[in-house]
């Protein structure tokens, strides 16, 4: 799976990891690899921003997954 990937409805959405944006074509957006997994950004900015500081985007997107499955516990990003 690629990072930045959400499931809606059977179509796979990609978001930025750095601004959060929702990007509903991925071609032609900037993109990097780090540690085999494909991540796409709205501008070269955020791509900038995320390979100066990927280990610490890639800890974050695992936290946000854990508390969303994780039963009993704080969801963090719903409302």
């Amino acid at each position: 799976m690629n990072g930045g990937q959400e499931q809606e409805q059977g179509n796979t959405r990609h978001w930025d990891p750095v601004c959060g944006r929702h990007l509903e074509a991925p071609e032609g957006h900037p993109s990097s690899e780090y540690k085999k997994r494909r991540y796409f950004f709205c501008s070269e900015g955020c791509r900038t921003a995320f390979e100066r500081q990927a280990e610490r985007f890639r800890l974050n997107e695992l936290a946000r997954a854990g508390a969303l499955m994780s039963p009993g516990r704080v969801r963090w990003g719903l409302a």
